[in-house]
């Protein structure tokens, strides 16, 4: 994903992500060059929580897929999306080639059914890319109708892609036939209200995802300092606006995850690196924005990224892109507080993205700058973090997708 304040830190100028470049690229799937040799990690033991939690779904049997998302038009970037598989155990990642005819596939995510992958094309004529697994066809591509997409996700009925331009502020809406291809775009509303925060010369949409309950859809800018709730029509695709809430100026929001309770949500603030728990009403679709709260990452230069929470709701992380960490949370009173626990190092540089593995046992990061992936053991009982052995690398690795 993008970022306001990426737009000139450390020589990655977003015109350099978003660069246009004519034309599309045949399917090739490339070899990958050989992996990092990583430390067989042995089982993590995991001891007894005071008050029980639910477990992780049970470890699938054999290695899994991993795709990684890149720029493409950059020094150093990717050519493609990455392919690469990973052990449930051992968290190592194998490389296995690269699926080429995606331009700047910065954002990935999948159908619900996992039979199609969906990139955005992070470029100046923005798009989004259908790919079906099976046999890793690219299904075609539609616009986005706005500049510099960074995020999309899909609706849970599966119906549905929605997608953030960030450079244009602006989010759409795709429909998805039943073979996974995207159809033509059903909306776009662009934020033109309010003005932009402090340090913004415009609206940026950052990310665009489905609230728990599926009745609403909010749309997180960091130009304007804002989270939008819509109302997505699921039949004829269109978004009504019902809500809006305002960070305190300046906080540049980057990315909202909810608590699986569906009541409270977490909001990472990129500009003024702070974080804040947000109230959720399912029924209105309003959020409620909290206090900021510290990232544990002192008083450096630092841009909190994403945030996840544990499938049982009793821990979070945020990835910290300037620390370099990973910060550990406490989720307390039902989800409506996060008590610090500490900063864990990611092992790599500018951790852009961060997943867990289905399971739940694995947290992997996609570190921008140092182009690698780091994976993370994740303890239930306590939430603790252990690196499974070298971190994998990946050119100018931005989004991490296991499957």
């Amino acid at each position: 994903m993008g970022g306001g304040a990426e737009a000139t830190r450390g020589g990655w100028s977003r015109r350099r992500f978003v660069g246009a470049l004519a034309g599309t690229a045949a399917v090739v799937i490339v070899p990958a060059p050989a992996a990092p040799k990583a430390p067989d990690a042995a089982e993590p033991t995991e001891p007894r929580a005071a008050t029980p939690r639910p477990r992780a779904s049970a470890r699938p049997a054999g290695p899994r897929p991993l795709y990684l998302g890149t720029y493409t038009s950059v020094e150093g970037g990717g050519a493609g999306i990455g392919l690469a598989t990973y052990d449930p155990a051992t968290g190592r990642v194998t490389g296995t080639g690269t699926l080429t005819g995606v331009a700047d596939p910065s954002y990935l995510a999948v159908r619900p059914d996992r039979r199609t992958l969906y990139a955005v094309d992070e470029r100046v004529d923005g798009r989004v890319t259908a790919v079906r697994l099976a046999d890793r066809r690219i299904l075609g591509a539609r616009s986005t109708g706005g500049a510099g997409p960074c995020h999309l996700s899909v609706h849970p009925t599966g119906r549905w892609l929605l997608s953030a331009n960030y450079t244009s502020g602006s989010v759409a809406v795709h429909p998805i036939d039943t073979s996974g291809a995207l159809g033509e775009r059903t909306d776009l509303v662009t934020h033109s209200s309010p003005p932009p925060g402090p340090g913004q010369q415009g609206p940026h949409a950052h990310q665009f995802i489905t609230s728990p309950d599926g009745g609403h859809v909010l749309a997180v800018d960091l130009g304007t300092d804002t989270v939008y709730t819509y109302r997505l029509d699921t039949t004829k695709g269109t978004l009504t606006e019902v809500a809006r809430a305002h960070t305190r100026p300046g906080a540049g929001p980057r990315h909202l995850t909810f608590h699986p309770g569906g009541r409270y949500a977490y909001l990472a603030n990129e500009v003024d690196n702070t974080v804040a728990v947000c109230a959720y009403d399912p029924t209105s679709g309003r959020l409620t924005i909290g206090a900021p709260q510290p990232t544990g990452t002192g008083q450096g230069t630092n841009y909190p990224a994403q945030f996840l929470v544990t499938a049982d709701g009793g821990y979070a992380f945020l990835a910290n892109r300037g620390h370099n960490s990973l910060t550990r949370y406490a989720v307390e009173a039902g989800g409506s507080r996060l008590r610090l626990l500490d900063t864990v190092p990611v092992a790599g540089d500018f951790p852009r993205q961060i997943a867990f593995s289905p399971d739940g046992r694995l947290l992997f990061a996609a570190n921008q700058r140092s182009g690698t992936v780091s994976v993370f053991h994740v303890n239930a009982a306590n939430g603790e973090l252990r690196l499974a052995g070298e971190p994998f690398a990946s050119p100018v690795a931005v989004c991490a997708l296991p499957l």
